[in-house]
């Protein structure tokens, strides 16, 4: 009877552990520049033990749902987002990272060349707004980790990739390139040098006319293809 007992015990246990699985949800660490600022979008949770806590936009995968499509969903709903570049980041598993259930999170980076284009309707969060990423409130959950993870990629794409495109306009001035790289990598540029490495490799293509304003007339530029590929850039 012990043994029946036992076995009986086993085979409840194995059942429960079959069914509480651990749930898998995706966050995307939004950024852009905006003010020679780098910048990433948050929103401000309204349940759970994290509500009143900002946050990555993310939700859970749905059934029959690739992440890829759950990330471009819960950017839509947060921030009314449709075409951005994204890319996966990490798995973060950690099973105390939610204290209400044990939830498997993919991280997601995501880039947009105009912080205006996030509009925050969304019923499910309190708000939505960008933060300057040296300044950045009390995260809920792990997004801390998430946060600086994503800004180690960010940093090391730019150095080997065409990345910058998708935080540039179609078209901007050398400066402003420039000025991209020099607030992302938070450090200060041989501007020669970087003016002389960029031109030679043809990435850009001049655009006829220049920019007016204030100051001198700046000459214009456009990325020969805006599609991330692999170059050495720095």
């Amino acid at each position: 009877m012990a043994v029946e007992t036992l076995q009986h015990q086993a085979s409840m246990d194995a059942r429960d552990a079959e069914v509480a699985r651990p749930k898998v949800a995706v966050d995307t660490v939004l950024f852009a520049i905006e003010g020679e600022r780098l910048k990433c979008y948050l929103v401000q949770l309204t349940a759970g033990a994290a509500a009143g806590k900002w946050a990555f936009p993310g939700g859970l995968v749905r059934v029959g749902e690739t992440l890829d499509e759950a990330a471009r969903r819960e950017l839509e709903d947060a921030a009314s987002l449709r075409d951005l570049y994204l890319e996966q980041l990490f798995s973060f598993g950690d099973p105390s990272r939610d204290p209400g259930a044990h939830v498997v999170s993919v991280g997601y980076l995501g880039l947009i060349d105009d912080a205006g284009a996030a509009i925050s309707r969304s019923r499910k969060y309190a708000a939505g707004r960008w933060f300057e990423v040296a300044r950045l409130p009390a995260l809920a959950y792990d997004h801390s980790i998430i946060a600086e993870y994503a800004l180690r990629r960010l940093k090391s794409k730019l150095e080997y990739t065409n990345i910058a495109c998708n935080l540039l306009p179609p078209t901007f001035s050398f400066a402003e390139l420039e000025e991209l790289y020099a607030t992302v990598l938070e450090r200060p540029l041989d501007r020669r040098n970087f003016r002389r490495r960029i031109m030679a490799m043809g990435l850009l293509k001049r655009l006829p006319g220049k920019r007016r304003g204030a100051h001198r007339p700046a000459a214009l530029y456009a990325f020969r293809q805006r599609s991330v590929q692999a170059i050495e850039m720095l």
